[in-house]
Formats: C-alpha cells, sequence, structure tokens
C-alpha cells in the first residue's frame, strides 16, 4: 500500500513550490521528497517518473486558473473572450518559474480542462465560428501564449535567483554591424507585457480575417 504520509495532492503542490526554488532543470523527484521529508521510493507508489509529475503538475496548475479562464468566457464578444482567456493563461503560467515549459506538452491526468475549453469554444462558435474553426482558433491563441511565455521565461530576469535576464548590451555589442537586429533587442527581450499584448492582438486579428465564420 502507498505510504499515507503522503498523496498526489501534497506531492505536486510541493513539486510547483519547489520548481520557484530551482527552476525545471533542478527539479526532481529526489529533491521533492526531501522536502516532503520521506524516501524517494515513496513517491513511486504516486509517480511513476518525472514525467508522470509534470503530467500532475500541470494538471494542477490548471486547476488553479480555471477560474479566470472560465470568468474570461463570459464575455459577450469572441475576440474579449479570447483575449481575456490567453491574459489569464499567461498570468498563471508567469507565477511559477519555467511555468510555461513545465505546462507545455504534458498530458493532462483528469478532465478538468474540459469546462474551460467547452465554455471557450462555446463562445466562439457564437460568436459565428464553426466548431472546427473554433477548436482552430482557441489552438492558435493557446499555442501563441505558451510560446510567448517559454521565451519569455528563458530570456528574462530570473524570479528566483534575480538578475536583469538577457544581457542587451552585449548583444549590441556582437550585433554593431546589423543596427535593426540590434535596437529589436528592447522589444524582444525586455518589453514583455507590450510585446505580448501587441501579438496577441495580432493574433486575434488574424483569426478574425481567416477564420471567422469560415468552414
Amino acid at each position: 500500500m502507498p505510504p499515507a504520509k503522503i498523496d498526489r495532492q501534497r506531492v505536486a503542490d510541493t513539486a510547483l513550490r519547489l520548481l520557484n526554488d530551482v527552476g525545471l532543470d533542478g527539479l526532481s523527484l529526489r529533491a521533492i521528497a526531501k522536502e516532503l521529508d520521506v524516501k524517494a521510493p515513496a513517491l513511486y507508489w504516486h509517480f511513476k517518473d518525472k514525467q508522470a509529475l509534470l503530467d500532475e503538475m500541470a494538471t494542477e496548475m490548471l486547476r488553479r486558473m480555471t477560474a479566470d479562464m472560465t470568468a474570461a468566457a463570459t464575455s459577450g464578444d469572441w475576440r474579449e473572450t479570447l483575449t481575456g482567456a490567453m491574459r489569464g493563461l499567461r498570468a498563471h503560467l508567469l507565477r511559477y518559474r519555467d511555468g510555461a515549459k513545465v505546462y507545455s506538452g504534458t498530458r493532462f491526468t483528469d478532465t478538468s480542462y474540459a469546462e474551460p475549453m467547452e465554455r471557450m469554444l462555446a463562445a466562439l462558435v457564437a460568436g459565428g465560428f464553426t466548431p472546427r474553426t473554433a477548436a482552430r482558433a482557441w489552438l492558435t491563441a493557446y499555442s501563441y501564449t505558451i510560446g510567448y511565455v517559454i521565451e519569455e521565461q528563458a530570456m528574462g530576469p530570473d524570479p528566483a535567483g534575480g538578475g536583469e535576464g538577457y544581457d542587451l548590451e552585449a548583444r549590441a555589442e556582437r550585433l554593431a554591424a546589423f543596427p535593426h537586429a540590434s535596437a529589436a533587442g528592447d522589444a524582444m527581450f525586455r518589453e514583455h507585457d507590450t510585446g505580448f499584448e501587441e501579438g496577441l492582438a495580432a493574433v486575434v486579428a488574424g483569426i478574425g480575417v481567416t477564420l471567422e465564420r469560415k468552414g
């Protein structure tokens, strides 16, 4: 029988808390076991390997953000609905060091994702999309958001260790012969909030042009 001292929820909560200290590369079942004051083999009653744990961590992240995504799906305008949901997704991912990397490519361990997804797709269909183009619209905005946050967290300041993040002065020196590429540094690696909003607006506008009311 599994040890009574821990359960899946406690392990996932501890892993998410520890993630902010050590990052994804430093997160291991051994480190989590130490944090829980148990032996590492005790965790294998609940998770067969690190990927199984990451799946549960991503699912727990989704559970925590469901309220925001559900609230976003109450708007009558699909553009506002989609934009609000992606803002909520980004905000939640940024709460965790390497949060987007943990979330990306995992398999959810329950159907927590179903209700917010259903509400989002229903809002898009009510806005004029077919079920197929609604799915494509959601996936396009979702993929943009995940990818943006992965890059943002990789290049920006470390939320746990501090620091300035990407060294733009060194970059500018390397790219001295390429003035446009050099000047792009601030927009690409520092103005994250503005960059996300401008990119998301472009994505949503593009969805409206290419997918709305098309089968």
